[in-house]
């Protein structure tokens, strides 16, 4: 027994020594990032290039974060798998913060928010219930199980193949969809810092996130995403609060969420009746009827569209227009759809878009607005009322079952010393998450009120520069015409889209260029975070799951993580090649993500651990289903996938429901099925139903004499530390 408490005493003391030099490291970290941002701010009051300023964020963000991974390298499997196992609760939850605030939530949250206005709030329910899911129902019991992967747990938990099998197939197809998502975001703040093409900018920034992961797997990973939430959150506050002080005088952004809120509203009401405005609905309603037109005759529309862009082009040419004029002109004739189904397409695109653009507010729905329609209006405004609350309602269901399901996010629960760390992890992480989320909402109005009252009404000859900068980058993201020719800026005149207001918030606040490329490095360190820990689950899935479990049981270690690295390349320059072909909006890509996750893993996971009866055949069978009628939603509903996969007949929407949230079908199939296939199949052997009693009921033997706990099987490690229980 002293023998005990002595080894205890000596743990003990190790982890605090472990931690108190965690500490020193990362103070000294964030003091000397301080310390180098106010160096570059100096420079450029002296005068040094914005491309400068910019390539000099990117190359050296990417160099400190290959340094981590340089000197964290390792190939011995419990430290790259799950970092050892050693990571304090404190570390592991910021390290998970970093892990969650992706591109998506970095850069589309706020812009979601901006665009949408009350319903974009699902996404901060959603995501928060999730973690509190996660605490409640998976990681602790997922950490006392103790093994290194979700499909590894599958595997473990149900016995055979075929369930590991399964969950490893789900976890790529969850992970490289959100991985994909990750990745154009890299590519786009690139693209942004160093002027680039879009392209280039994502194969530069997946060197980034390879040194990261690469090396040290998950060891190089979590110190990396820990040294990355600093950055992040120190980018995400800075012109935030300047904007603030900007627009009211207070510091404390949430705090004055309300009354700018107030004059958002007000200003809404004034731009939905002003004339100029409704001119310029006018004329992109207009727009969307000769479209609709076209789309009737649509041979007729074509050949004169192609006549009308010949006699432009030989009129330039004879006389003697500018190289500018003339070439512009030769793209448009060269640009002008080949067949009638691609014309068709087009101009159904475009339609769309004159249509969005003909209604109030540039087609963006009151900020402060509930929901869409009216409870106490006509049939049709009950009608939308009921159905965006619905989808409001749908939405916050996936995204807190998603998040408590995502692979990546449930694995750095197995990198903590014990089951009270990992709860202690839950509770870090939601802190440090909540002092990015708490924000975004502030952001989002600060930024609408700054755009209604500065830059609307502005001459279109003195737009500040950076519009037309981010018209080079993607005029999706940002483009500005003179639609009624009046020379100055209307409100739909302008398309923004949601994925750039957080880098925007510098440049209307009128901070010095070096902030922007703050924020867009955060933006960065945000992407290759949740990236590299997407590209662990992928690579690691393949390596550990497939290979070793599967494959080759008897591969040494050394061989184990030199695949997973190879996967880990592989994987990543497919997602490059995917990212460059743009195929769907950030916010998209992660919502099916979250959907996958859902639909596949959360009724297995859950009724893994709370139902012993639960068996093999069904959680496979269970996956399968919830994921094809979840895939199968998804692919008929939504435009890009319709589009893919040459799906032309009309939309069926069921209930009303979003492809977004499409995992509200899949999740209820697969809970029905596991339940319906255990109670026709041989129930789980005698030892695993005794396990699951004791990793969720670790005092039973102090109250039942006659209850033991099961010794683990070769493979499984069962988590026997002290203070380990539950």
């Amino acid at each position: 027994m002293a023998d005990f408490f002595g080894r205890r005493e000596g743990v003990a003391h190790s982890k605090k020594q472990f931690k108190s030099q965690l500490d020193r490291v990362y103070r000294w970290f964030t003091l000397g990032f301080v310390v180098y941002v106010l160096l570059l701010g100096g420079l450029e009051r002296l005068g040094m290039p914005h491309s400068w300023i910019g390539m000099t964020f990117l190359l050296s963000t990417i160099a400190l974060y290959a340094g981590i991974g340089i000197m964290t390298r390792t190939t011995d499997a419990a430290e790259y798998y799950v970092a050892g196992r050693r990571v304090p609760a404190i570390y592991n939850g910021m390290a998970i913060g970093a892990d969650w605030m992706s591109a998506a939530s970095f850069l589309g949250l706020a812009g979601t928010l901006y665009l949408t206005g009350y319903s974009g709030l699902a996404f901060i329910m959603g995501w928060t219930g999730g973690y509190c899911l996660v605490a409640l129902v998976l990681a602790p019991y997922l950490r006392k199980f103790g093994q290194f992967t979700i499909p590894d747990f599958l595997g473990e938990r149900y016995g055979g193949h075929l369930p590991r099998f399964m969950g490893l197939l789900a976890a790529i197809l969850c992970s490289f969809t959100y991985l994909v998502a990750q990745i154009y975001g890299v590519g786009l703040i690139t693209s942004y810092l160093t002027g680039i093409a879009f392209e280039l900018g994502i194969f530069l920034g997946v060197g980034g996130i390879l040194v990261c992961s690469f090396l040290g797997g998950m060891r190089a990973v979590t110190w990396t995403q820990v040294a990355q939430y600093i950055i992040l959150l120190v980018a995400y506050l800075i012109p935030v609060v300047w904007l603030s002080v900007k627009q009211t005088g207070i510091p404390v952004p949430q705090a004055v969420y309300g009354f700018q809120l107030e004059k958002v509203t007000a200003k809404e009401k004034e731009l939905a009746t002003d004339p100029k405005e409704l001119e310029v609905r006018a004329l992109f309603s207009k727009r969307a009827e000769v479209l609709a037109e076209k789309m009737k005759h649509p041979e007729l529309s074509m050949a004169a569209d192609k006549l009308a862009a010949t006699k432009k082009l030989a009129a330039l040419k004879a006389g003697n227009a500018s190289v500018a004029e003339v070439s512009a002109a030769g793209k448009a004739l060269a640009a002008l759809p080949k067949d009638e189904s691609a014309a068709l397409r087009e101009w159904a695109i475009a339609k769309t878009a004159d249509e969005i653009k003909s209604q109030p507010l540039n087609g963006m729905p009151a900020h402060a607005a509930q929901f869409l329609g009216n409870p106490d209006g006509t049939v049709q405004e009950k009608e939308l009322y009921d159905t965006s609350r619905r989808n409001f309602l749908a939405l916050v269901f996936c995204l807190m079952v998603g998040t408590s399901a995502l692979p990546h996010i449930l694995m750095r629960y197995y990198t903590v010393p014990s089951v009270r760390e990992a709860r202690q992890s839950v509770t870090w992480s939601l802190f440090f998450v909540f002092l990015l989320y708490c924000t975004a909402p502030a952001l989002a109005v600060l930024v609408k009120y700054e755009i209604f009252t500065v830059l609307l009404g502005t001459p279109f000859d003195q737009l500040p520069a950076w519009v037309n900068e981010w018209n080079k980058v993607d005029p999706a993201l940002l483009s500005v015409v003179d639609v009624n020719k009046d020379n100055v800026l209307q409100l739909n005149e302008m398309t923004m889209g949601g994925d750039i207001v957080v880098l925007l918030t510098p440049e209307l606040a009128g901070l010095p260029y070096v902030v922007s490329a703050l924020v867009a490095a955060g933006g960065l360190a945000a992407a290759l975070s949740t990236a590299d820990g997407l590209l662990l689950v992928i690579a690691n899935a393949l390596g550990h799951d497939l290979y070793y479990k599967m494959i080759d049981p008897n591969a040494s270690t050394v061989s184990r993580v030199t695949l997973s690295k190879i996967l880990l390349l592989i994987v990543a320059l497919l997602a490059a090649y995917v990212a460059a072909q743009k195929p769907a909006d950030i916010l998209f890509l992660v919502s099916a993500a979250f959907s996958f996750a859902a639909s596949s893993f959360f009724p297995a996971l859950s009724m893994g651990i709370f139902w012993k009866r639960a068996t093999g055949t069904a959680a496979t069978l269970g996956m399968v289903s919830g994921l094809s009628v979840t895939t199968y939603y998804m692919v008929t509903t939504q435009p890009w996938l319709r589009t893919t996969f040459g799906i032309t007949s009309p939309i069926q929407l069921w209930w009303g429901i979003d492809p977004i949230s499409a995992g509200l079908f899949g999740v209820p199939v697969g809970f029905a099925v596991i339940i319906l296939v255990s109670l026709v199949t041989r129930p789980p052997s005698q030892d695993m139903q005794a396990l699951l009693e004791y990793i969720r009921y670790p005092d039973l033997k102090a109250h039942d004499r006659s209850f033991a706990a099961p010794a683990p099987r070769q493979g499984r490690a069962v988590s026997h530390q002290a203070g380990d229980g539950l």
